[in-house]
């Protein structure tokens, strides 16, 4: 049977030593080395105790050692982390869901990278292996691509039934938007053009993406532009097409002001969609404008209903946006009255 010896050296160190004792005599198996610190002591006393329990395969009946001080710090190396709990709790969503059986794991992994750092397909590839340890090839990517193009259907109806289950979705309520994405090229193409883009990149080619989401923030469809439409021109084939699709009959579209022009306006009551959006109140007749002024209840929360031509118009009163407009307002006098006093001092 092995046993541990710690000796003193001529240098003063302590030398950690495994032996055996064979007809009265002392056998010295193996010399771990020497140390000068308690801390180095222990290390080799631990680094002792493992190699003796391998050397003799003998488990102890009444293990004395801590299940932690099997992993020795000072001999590792750091060689990476994978963010497992991220990866299968979105796996986990995406199952729940029912779009992560459509046997396109490539498409999920990119989904689910999309979500951990946004960055372009290919770079997805690099980062799934770095953050995951998943592997995907270039060549399969390019090889399955094309075949993502028809889960658009299915994906919508899945999502859809996702929606009616969880969220209680029955189509009367839905939130309208659109968003542009850019590419890294400055070449155009059918699709990818130059337009008015959100992300400050005029130079390069974009599409159009509208969205549809429930009033949960939840998604349930989406329709692609040519990156030069004015978003103006999608709300109303993108609504008529979702309540054909699913034979919607009582159906209320909120979007903001952008989407909605007087013709947006006559073709959704024309279409007896209801809508709720942003009005621009600078644009209003002076005397509606009058109108509201004489009738808003000056209370936080408050609000009032005025009949027009364009349906009610519903206004509420805050102090916060009261106090900014003010300010700015009366910066801009101000400026007035400095170039009418001296108009030497300012160059436009």
């Amino acid at each position: 049977m092995l046993k541990i010896r710690v000796v003193k050296t001529g240098s003063s160190a302590k030398a950690v030593q495994a032996l055996r004792y064979y007809n009265n005599k002392r056998i010295i198996v193996k010399h771990f080395g020497s140390a000068h610190s308690e801390e180095a002591l222990e290390e080799l006393l631990l680094f002792a105790k493992e190699w003796i329990k391998e050397y003799s395969n003998q488990l102890s009946i009444f293990p004395d050692e801590s299940p932690s001080s099997i992993l020795h710090i000072n001999h590792c190396s750091f060689l990476g982390v994978y963010y497992t709990f991220f990866y299968e709790a979105i796996i986990s969503l995406q199952q729940q869901i029912g779009i992560a059986n459509l046997g396109r794991q490539l498409l999920n992994d990119l989904v689910i990278m999309r979500l951990f750092i946004p960055t372009s397909k290919l770079r997805s590839i690099e980062l799934l292996e770095n953050y995951f340890g998943i592997k995907h090839s270039r060549k399969s990517f390019y090889k399955t691509v094309p075949q993502w193009f028809t889960l658009k259907e299915e994906v919508e109806q899945k999502v859809v039934h996702f929606a009616k289950q969880v969220y209680g979705f029955k189509y009367d309520l839905l939130f309208y938007d659109v968003t542009t994405l850019y590419f890294e090229t400055f070449e155009d193409d059918e699709l990818r053009k130059q337009g008015f883009s959100k992300d400050n990149k005029s130079q390069q080619p974009q599409i159009l993406v509208a969205l549809m989401v429930t009033k949960e923030g939840f998604p349930i469809a989406y329709e692609i532009f040519e990156g030069n439409t004015f978003e103006g021109n999608t709300i109303i084939p993108v609504v008529k097409s979702f309540i054909t699709k699913h034979s919607v009959s009582n159906f209320t579209v909120i979007a903001d002001a952008a989407m909605i022009s007087a013709t947006n306006v006559e073709e959704l009551r024309k279409n007896k969609i209801n809508y709720i959006v942003g009005a621009r109140l600078g644009n209003l007749a002076n005397d509606l404008i009058n109108e509201i002024d004489k009738n808003i209840c000056r209370e936080n929360g408050k609000s009032i209903r005025i009949n027009t031509s364009n349906g009610y118009l519903i206004c509420s009163y805050s102090s916060v946006r009261f106090r900014k407009d003010k300010y700015e307002m009366e910066k801009q006098i101000d400026r007035a009255k400095l170039i009418i006093n001296s108009p030497s001092k300012i160059k436009k």
